[in-house]
């Protein structure tokens, strides 16, 4: 079957099915990742161009049933990061798993600056691929399963529930990531979390990588969220320890 013949099978698929969409233009490693993830029990919708995604997850019908996007950096037409970051800016909440055969620390980096949730180097095994898309899902699915009340600090709100962030009543556009460290640190104010607390907590025991990636989303975080990012006023660094807020 084609990717194009796939594409128009969106919307037939159960909301009870765990579905991954994949965007990879090496047919032959877009045939790999989807037979293993079939094999753990996964739906897998295929697309080789970045801009049918973007054309369907952006318009009058977007599908709700995609639950982990997995994006190939070097796609044609519309390349991964740029993708990345029009769904981010465009407030669409789902995981998404940057894979790509830039090993440098700088493009890792960039990856997770755009909102990506995570960053995986070619070649890579199968079993690592399913590990990080499974810790992925369930940190997303731990995540969306709470409800607790709506969060306040200062004119910051966070509402867990339609998972919205309102700063002085104006809307503000978080990657998921985003979202669970602001809703952490606001659930314990004044708290000093240190990066090993933070990995765990966010990204789970099982995350694999360095602890480098918590730094990147804080300062996304205080990008978006504080007036004057070189002097926060809602994320605190505390030197020698990890972050608080207020």
């Amino acid at each position: 079957m084609t990717c194009f013949a796939l594409d128009k099978q969106f919307a037939s698929f159960s909301s009870m099915a765990t579905t991954i969409l994949l965007v990879e233009p090496d047919t032959t490693l877009r045939k790999a990742v989807t037979l293993a993830l079939e094999n753990e029990g996964y739906r897998v919708l295929q697309v080789s161009d970045g801009r049918r995604v973007l054309d369907f997850l952006t318009g009058s019908s977007p599908n709700q049933d995609i639950h982990l996007l997995i994006l190939e950096a070097a796609l044609p037409q519309i390349n991964g990061f740029d993708l990345c970051q029009q769904l981010r800016r465009q407030g669409y909440n789902l995981p998404i798993l940057i894979i790509s055969s830039k090993t440098s620390e700088t493009d890792r980096v960039l990856g997770l600056e755009i909102g990506a949730d995570d960053y995986l180097v070619k070649p890579f095994g199968m079993r690592e691929l399913i590990a990080r898309c499974r810790a992925l899902l369930r940190q997303w699915s731990r995540a969306a399963s709470d409800q607790p009340a709506i969060l306040r600090y200062r004119n910051l709100m966070l509402d867990p529930v339609s998972r919205t962030v309102t700063l002085r009543d104006q809307p503000i556009a978080l990657s998921p990531k985003e979202f669970r460290l602001l809703e952490l640190l606001m659930q314990y104010p004044k708290r000093v979390w240190v990066r090993e607390q933070l990995i765990d907590r966010i990204w789970g025991t099982d995350y694999i990588g360095d602890f480098k990636t918590v730094d990147v989303h804080i300062r996304w975080l205080r990008e978006k969220i504080e007036q004057n990012p070189g002097k926060p006023e809602y994320i605190i660094t505390v030197r020698g320890f990890g972050y608080r807020l207020g």
